[in-house]
């Protein structure tokens, strides 16, 4: 790390642009952040196979947190953090926050004729690619779930009266930029956010300045949670309603913002060590 700052990040509508899954307006500033080896953490609703798959082409090896907040992976070969006491999974160590998916599900069955909702685990492949826009290939790990539901409702949305029957089993319900998203009551993105950081930050003398990046309601808890919270707007130009000390704004959507606020932030973090360099500060 040439300088104390760690990304973490939204995915779809944010990194990758909403309907081509694109990351191409970010490439520059990703490639200046892997030459400052600043790391990019991976922070989405996405399941952990969905974001091992991206890490390969993002080209990136670092922690990441799936399913709104539902655990911290860490590539168990990371011979920097801190991570024995963590699970294992697979080649990963894992600290989870989240209930198990079947007992996820258990509720949903029971949710689902009252509210008529229909989650990921209703639906075939082809359903998913349908909802999503994701290839097949894409859609298969989507279905491989830990800790959470995406689902839509069919009829008239009932949030209210669905979030208040949620909570009555520990659960709670949180909205995406496609889909609502049933999960453990406490589990969000602030906590894994934290998780991580912390992790860093005991292996980092300087105080780490974190940044996070999203555009949806879910992506809350992770902005206040960051030194730098910067909000993407949506495709058609709006933002998520929300107001946080020191919120900065994108001025464009997707992997574009994305791209020119992060190049933004290392432009201040390079004239800052120019300035330490010089004896400026």
């Amino acid at each position: 790390m040439d300088f104390p700052l760690l990304i973490f990040t939204d995915l779809d509508g944010t990194l990758l642009d909403h309907h081509s899954y694109s990351f191409q307006g970010a490439e520059e500033s990703l490639q200046r952040l892997r030459r400052h080896a600043v790391p990019i953490i991976l922070t989405s609703s996405k399941t952990r196979m969905e974001l091992i798959r991206l890490q390969e082409r993002l080209g990136l090896n670092e922690p990441f947190i799936a399913e709104n907040g539902g655990g911290v992976f860490v590539p168990q070969d990371n011979t920097m953090l801190e991570i024995s006491a963590f699970e294992k999974m697979d080649t990963y160590r894992a600290k989870l926050f989240g209930r198990p998916y079947s007992y996820i599900r258990k509720v949903f069955a029971v949710l689902r004729p009252k509210y008529n909702i229909k989650g990921f685990g209703d639906m075939s492949v082809e359903e998913i690619m349908t909802a999503t826009g994701l290839d097949r290939e894409d859609a298969i790990p989507a279905r491989q779930r830990d800790f959470s539901e995406p689902f839509l409702f069919l009829k008239e949305p009932r949030v209210q009266e669905l979030q208040a029957e949620a909570a009555e089993h520990g659960l709670t319900v949180t909205r995406g930029g496609r889909f609502y998203h049933l999960m453990a009551a406490g589990q969000d993105k602030s906590r894994a956010v934290e998780e991580t950081t912390r992790l860093f930050q005991a292996r980092y003398p300087e105080k780490i300045v974190t940044v996070g990046l999203g555009d949806a309601e879910n992506d809350y808890r992770m902005l206040q949670a960051v030194d730098i919270p910067v909000l993407i707007p949506k495709p058609d130009g709006s933002y998520e309603n929300m107001t946080l000390p020191g919120l900065r704004r994108a001025s464009s959507p997707g992997s574009r913002g994305w791209g020119k606020s992060v190049s933004a932030i290392l432009d201040e973090f390079e004239e800052k060590q120019t300035g330490r360099a010089h004896g400026l500060a």
